[in-house]
């Protein structure tokens, strides 16, 4: 039965799509298949870093919950797309860019239902081991049935007062929906600060572990999006703490 996992934030610009991505490609390097999905309709992205240019989708999510095609029509491997040693597999799910179907979501809406539906269809389809969901920031309809449905959560913050605080209901909102497996990572910490320090006081907030606290990092800024940061720098300190949170979603 393969792991569903999500991977959320509160408020955008905490680095979660770049998290997904490199967790996606350690494990797909420890020879999982993975699908990741992005269900950030109203401002998709990842598909940059997994090196996927637009004009060569011809299918998305977005046609999916139109009705137009069947989701794994929409799945593109990526596995070679993004360089280093993978001995697994990589789909990736992407969510259009196009200003047209965006304004068409923000304006028509669509059946959050036929996400459900969706992701169980994707394992099966693709054998998947793993399937990471990018999700949108922030609570809403389709945000709480990818919540729902997960074996594990990583909630991603910043330390800061605004996401202190949305963090808490997010937090608040997962216990309720008895998610199974609750972590939470500090992002973008800065180089002056007590990492250990952070991390301790984070979990006594919180009353939740704390799978990574990771520091700003001028490699990880300088990529800008160009790639997956620990096929890029395997040997980073920024990579080993990836490699932490993914381990640790994995159980």
């Amino acid at each position: 039965m393969a792991t569903i996992i999500s991977i959320h934030s509160f408020r955008g610009g905490t680095g979660k799509s770049n998290t997904t991505a490199n967790i996606t490609a350690l494990l797909a390097a420890q020879g999982y298949r993975v699908g990741v999905i992005d269900t950030d309709i109203q401002s998709p992205g990842i598909h940059v870093l997994f090196g996927l240019d637009e004009d060569h989708m011809s299918h998305s999510l977005n046609d999916y919950l139109w009705g137009t095609c069947e989701i794994e029509d929409a799945a593109y491997d990526v596995t070679n797309e993004i360089g280093g040693t993978i001995s697994g597999k990589i789909f990736l799910i992407p969510s259009s860019i196009k200003a047209g179907e965006i304004a068409r979501v923000l304006r028509d809406g669509y059946d959050p239902g036929l996400l459900n539906d969706g992701f169980q269809r994707l394992v099966e389809a693709l054998d998947l081991d793993v399937l990471m969901i990018d999700t949108h920031p922030g609570l809403n309809e389709e945000t709480l049935l990818s919540i729902a449905i997960s074996d594990a959560l990583l909630i991603i913050m910043r330390p800061d007062q605004q996401d202190y605080q949305g963090t808490g209901v997010t937090v608040e909102v997962a216990r309720k929906l008895d998610v199974p497996h609750l972590l939470l990572m500090v992002n973008k910490v800065p180089q002056t600060y007590d990492m250990e320090d952070v991390r301790q006081r984070v979990e006594q907030i919180y009353n939740c572990p704390v799978a990574a606290v990771i520091p700003h990092s001028d490699e990880l800024m300088a990529l800008a999006s160009a790639g997956v940061f620990s096929l890029r720098f395997p040997d980073h300190p920024v990579t080993a703490a990836y490699r932490q949170v993914a381990a640790r979603l994995m159980g």
